[in-house]
């Protein structure tokens, strides 16, 4: 099976869309377009067998509870997980992370001790550290960012020297920024970081649906991501953690199906992944997220990967073609992946953006929730294109034609 146009056919968006050059749509990392194998098997579940998971007896409950199972070792699979169980649902990414802090780090960090970021996080990966260091008494730290090459500035030779005299005990990264597109080293960070004694937590919601993922051969203790992000549902993600780390953390909320027993003054709590997904979990947007991992598995991640690099390299040079646009982080296509982020001299981004969408062409235009990334590069927002499996040089012809446009008129 090939990329591109010629699997458009699976994703009803396309087939639907009203605009009568075809939809063009460049916001994958906003949240992507659905294949019919994912809706397929939303609504398989809303028709045939919507009836909950882990209680009653009866067969119509019993295959659901063998669907949301058999999606949870799909995902583990897709992603290297040694085992099912290590596979948490959430909602989302954000609550993913906010588990993390919650559970893990509220948990076991100590007054005066370190975690460690970088300046390029998405609000996700910050906001609920700010939370629990304040509550907490804790330290953060930050790895800063090149604003040329958009890569981590970070000394490898003294890193786990500067873990150890700071007392991180947590190091929490995403592994591709979802504005500059950089894809960090997080296998060598993480074992660098464990030489020193510190957990790994790694934002995985731009890395998913664009590069391929072991999260063994990352070195994660913790992996978070989003399934509206890679084809699947919205109002579904996963935490991926080690087992062993899971099953020493206290439960993050409370309730039905994550007890093992109660009595009316106590209660104990089931093994993980039960112990973290208390009350009735989105049953169809596991099964869904499970389809989409199936489906992107049958793409198979290294072409993808390889197809994306090529819309990348072409966007990068058309683009950079234009007067007056400006990318922004590395031009190197292998040191990024996914969103393509830049600037149009004279235009603010909104603008730009309204003006592409005129012209039926989909970006995204803002902070993309890392407003310190943006504040360091000295911009209120910026433009981003970002692709995905579905996408062809097409899409981004239409681009810079509408940017070209677009400067024509602006620029008289």
């Amino acid at each position: 099976m090939k990329l591109g146009k010629e699997i458009r056919e699976y994703f009803p968006m396309y087939a639907n869309s009203t605009d009568p050059a075809g939809l063009c749509y460049l916001d994958s990392a906003a949240t992507s377009l659905k294949p019919r194998a994912v809706i397929d098997a939303l609504r398989g579940y809303y028709e045939e067998y919507s009836t909950n998971v882990h209680r009653a007896a009866y067969p119509l409950a019993e295959r659901a509870t063998e669907e949301y199972e058999n999606a949870r070792g799909a995902i583990a699979a897709f992603i290297g997980a040694s085992r099912a169980e290590e596979i948490v649902f959430t909602r989302n990414a954000t609550e993913a992370f906010n588990l993390i802090a919650a559970s893990y780090a509220g948990h076991f960090l100590r007054e005066g001790e370190g975690i460690l970021l970088s300046e390029m996080e998405h609000h996700a990966n910050l906001i609920p550290w700010h939370t629990l260091a304040r509550k907490k008494n804790l330290r953060l730290f930050f790895l800063p960012f090149d604003t040329e090459t958009g890569e981590l500035v970070w000394d490898a030779d003294h890193f786990v020297r500067f873990l150890k005299e700071r007392k991180i005990k947590l190091v929490s990264l995403t592994q591709v920024s979802n504005v500059l597109g950089t894809i960090n080293p997080i296998a060598v960070i993480a074992e660098k970081a464990h030489e020193a004694g510190a957990a790994v937590a790694v934002d995985g919601a731009q890395a998913v649906a664009h590069v391929p993922v072991d999260v063994q051969k990352l070195g994660a203790d913790f992996f978070a991501f989003s399934g509206h992000k890679m084809l699947g549902p919205t109002g579904i993600g996963v935490l991926y953690g080690k087992y062993e780390i899971l099953g020493k953390m206290p439960p993050y909320q409370t309730g039905s199906d994550m007890i093992q027993e109660v009595y009316l003054d106590r209660s104990t709590f089931r093994a993980p992944p039960a112990r973290y997904e208390a009350g009735t979990p989105h049953i169809a947007g596991a099964i869904g997220l499970g389809a989409a991992a199936k489906y992107l598995a049958g793409l198979g991640m290294d072409r993808v990967r390889e197809h994306e690099k090529t819309l990348l390299s072409f966007s990068m040079e058309k683009l950079s073609a234009i007067p007056g646009v400006r990318i922004l982080g590395t031009r190197d296509a292998e040191k990024r992946s996914g969103a393509l982020a830049f600037m149009v001299d004279g235009v603010h981004p909104h603008d730009a953006g309204s003006f592409c969408a005129d012209l039926g062409v989909l970006i995204r235009v803002g902070d993309h929730c890392a407003r310190p990334l943006h504040q360091k590069l000295k911009i209120p927002a910026s433009c981003r294109m970002s692709v995905g499996a579905y996408n062809d040089t097409d899409d981004l012809e239409r681009l810079t034609e509408a940017l070209r446009k677009m400067m024509s008129l602006f620029k008289g």
